[in-house]
Parts: C-alpha cells; structure tokens; sequence
C-alpha cells in the first residue's frame, strides 16, 4: 500500500535508549516512497535497538494521485517537508538531534536541508548510499534547457530529474561556499556498478568518509537498486551510526538486481 510503513518505522511511541540515543530518519530515492525504499532497513535498524522513522516527500499529485512515487518535486520544496518531518519527530522521542540515511536523491535532497533550513544543528550522522553528492552526468540535458527553463525543468511532472545535473542551478546553489556542513558527520557509500550516479566518484568528496563497496566485499556486484538492499552494505550503515561499536563485514557474493547468492543455488 502506497501509505504503508517499512517494518520496524514510524513508531512514534518510541523513545531512543542510552545506547541510541538518536533516532533514525530514514530518506528514500526518486520514484521512492516511505515504504518501498526501506523494507531492508526498517527493521534492520529496529532489530538493532534504533528508534526509526520514515516520510514519503516530493509527491506530484498531478502525477500521481496517491503517495505511491515520491522524490519528484522540487528538492527545495522536499527538503521543506523533510524539516517539518525531523521536527515531528524530535517533538515525539524528545530527542536534540537525528540521524539521517538516504538512498539516491536522499543524498542530495536532505543537503538543502541541512545548509539552508536549519538542518545542521539537529544532524549528527548523515550516511548515504549510492551517493550523488556532486550528481549525475545523466540529468545534463539541463545544461540545454537552462536559457529556456527554470532550473533546467522540463514541463514534466518530474521537477526535481534534471536537477541532478552537475551543472543545475540548484547544485550551483549547494556547492557555492562549500556544501558539508560543521557538526554534521557524513559517510557515503558508493558501488562502482552504480547505473544512475555517472560517474560513480559523483558520491564522494573531500570531508567525507568515502566508502567504495568493491573496495570492503570486491564480489558485491550492488548496482544503484540493490546496494540498499545488501547485507554487507548493511553493516557498513551500522557502523557509521554507532563507530564505537563498529564490526568487520562479512563479505557475501551480490550480484545487481538478484541479491546475495546463496551458496547450492546459483
């Protein structure tokens, strides 16, 4: 259901314990909602002792009627909803600050966020996965509509795809005077296979801890879908949130799209 929570999110009953003491606020890709994005994580991250919640933002209804694809409205707008969202939720566990993790646009969107609504001082942790910091080579149609358009929107009910051009205006507006922000710590793990994010290194930068998934388990074959799915990714998000307590990765065989290979079956 389109309204659904991921298992193990948005119970907001829940109080973070000493060892947790910040809640998690899980950031879903484009054409992603609260729920599809996150069945890995949701209760991969309850089970671990973490209060965890999760939006759906950036719903065009004129697209689509139900909160079913979300990410497509402007990020500036998105990052709007995703403040009031971490206000909620630190209203409800009492808690000073969040953690954030995202997928995809869920690295990116949150950014405006943290720069330019507030966000630095209620972030610790910013963890993404398949990070496009710097974005995408994809979304460069932009740099054609630019003179024509605003921001390199095309009369789609996407607004938000081609500002993932690295040369958008509304990247412009991130990096200018330097995107990461004090007080936040930021990990980005990124796949070498990732099909969206071109090039890959479009997730990393200096001042940030870059993790190359290759680089920990080199037969994680993780694409830019199933590296949020990934068990060996997994770990690799539970040590950023809690570095105190960090455990080596067991490395399993992943291949794109399928998942883990189990050992008799393939």
């Amino acid at each position: 259901m389109p309204d659904a929570n991921a298992p193990g999110t948005n119970d907001f009953s829940c109080k973070p314990s000493k060892a947790h003491p910040r809640p998690v606020v899980l950031v879903h890709g484009l054409l992603g909602n609260r729920s599809t994005n996150w069945q890995t994580y949701g209760p991969l991250l309850k089970n671990n002792g973490y209060c965890v919640f999760s939006l759906t933002y950036g719903v065009e209804y004129n697209v689509t009627p139900a909160n079913l694809l979300g990410g497509l409205d402007d990020m500036r707008v998105s990052a709007g909803q995703l403040k009031t969202f971490v206000d909620k939720v630190l209203a409800s566990t009492k808690a000073t600050k969040v953690d954030l993790v995202g997928h995809s646009e869920g690295t990116v969107m949150p950014q405006w966020y943290i720069k330019f609504l507030g966000g630095k001082s209620k972030v610790q942790n910013y963890v993404g996965i398949a990070s496009a910091y710097k974005g995408t080579g994809i979304a460069s149609l932009s740099d054609l509509t630019a003179p024509l358009l605003p921001d390199g929107m095309l009369p789609t009910g996407c607004k938000s795809c081609l500002q993932f051009a690295p040369n958008s205006s509304f990247m412009k507006q991130l990096h200018e005077g330097g995107m990461l922000q004090k007080g936040v710590n930021y990990t980005s793990i990124v796949t070498k296979y990732d099909q969206l994010v071109i090039p890959y290194t479009n997730g990393t930068m200096t001042g940030v801890k870059n993790i190359v998934l290759q680089d920990v388990c080199r037969n994680d074959y993780s694409e830019h879908f199933q590296i949020v799915s990934s068990r060996n990714v997994t770990q690799l998000v539970l040590n950023a949130l809690d570095p105190a307590h960090a455990k080596t990765v067991r490395c399993s065989t992943v291949l794109p799209f399928v998942g883990e290979l189990i050992p008799g079956v393939i």
